[in-house]
């Protein structure tokens, strides 16, 4: 097939290479300006691990000319996360981005994958899996450094595909709750200590990210992470992109069904109020936040030990 624009060799979704950069960029900005997810006055962090996705994101808003400065969380995943840390630490200084790294060892005492092993010692059910242990210590340390810091937005890397897949997920869990506050802009708006967390990728298909990352020659990793292996989202991931397959469209119209009803009613719930955890004060909807349920454990175990 022949680019939209002109007589090359179309490259992805109707576009050749020259035209599929410009064609990405304005995307993202059509995103940020459509769901008003910043401005320039804004100082933004971006969320990023080293992979395609939100290295794609840290360069377009700079490149966009937002006050951006990535901040990232090492996991200690053996070869995977410190190789991702040198390349992420590459496209910082290539393209003058300032970088905020946090550690796992430095906050926690320990390595992802240690401290999953110390939770799951004795477990015979209900095991702590890898990518939730991960999510939860993350997304803590990223919202309290963006608040020590003075962010005013924390934007993260999730893609149109990313979405489709929470989604689902959230409604073969019967989660409700959950579903609300996804979207370009996430939660909903009832603890003024969540730093508000944006997706300007949020239009953006994983393969365009994917394409634009190789066309940039990123120095990235696109496998995926070794510890996912029995993730619950993979499950979704394999079955929406085989689905999709005889059904192209998809996930565009997941999100569109998203967008024209859960979304559209947003502002119904919107004051929705979350309390605070009794132990570490962060934004919660229990009085005990998981974060600090995971450490709990994690220091009960080792004094076992």
């Amino acid at each position: 097939m022949k680019c939209v624009k002109c007589s090359e060799e179309e490259l992805c979704s109707g576009f050749c290479k020259k035209h599929f950069k410009k064609y990405f960029e304005e995307k993202v900005k059509k995103t940020i300006n459509k769901f008003h997810l910043f401005s320039h006055k804004d100082k933004i962090a971006v969320a990023v691990s080293g992979g395609k996705d939100s290295t794609v994101l840290l360069y377009v808003l700079k490149k966009l000319k937002y006050n951006v400065t990535g901040i990232t969380v090492d996991a200690y995943i053996g070869n995977y996360t410190k190789q991702n840390l040198e390349n992420l630490k590459s496209v910082c200084e290539k393209y003058k981005i300032p970088l905020k790294v946090i550690s796992f060892k430095d906050e926690f005492g320990y390595s992802l994958c240690y401290i999953t092993s110390i939770l799951n010692q004795g477990r015979k059910d209900k095991k702590f899996a890898s990518c939730l242990v991960c999510g939860v210590l993350r997304r803590y340390l990223i919202n309290r450094y963006a608040k020590q810091m003075k962010f005013d937005v924390v934007a993260t890397g999730h893609t149109l595909d990313d979405e489709a897949q929470a989604f689902l997920m959230n409604i073969f869990r019967n989660d409700v709750a959950l579903a609300r506050r996804q979207g370009p802009i996430t939660g909903t708006g009832g603890n003024s200590a969540f730093v508000k967390r944006v997706k300007p990728l949020y239009l953006c298909t994983e393969k365009e990210t994917t394409t634009y990352s190789k066309l940039m020659n990123f120095p990235v990793k696109y496998e995926r992470c070794p510890c996912s292996v029995d993730a619950y989202r993979r499950n979704f991931r394999q079955f929406l992109d085989e689905f999709e397959k005889k059904h192209p469209s998809v996930k565009h119209n997941i999100i569109n069904f998203f967008l024209e009803t859960i979304h559209k009613n947003k502002k119904d719930y919107n004051n929705e109020i979350i309390d605070s955890c009794k132990i570490c004060g962060e934004p919660s909807a229990r009085n005990i936040c998981k974060k600090c349920e995971i450490v709990n454990i994690l220091k009960s175990s080792l004094k076992q030990n």
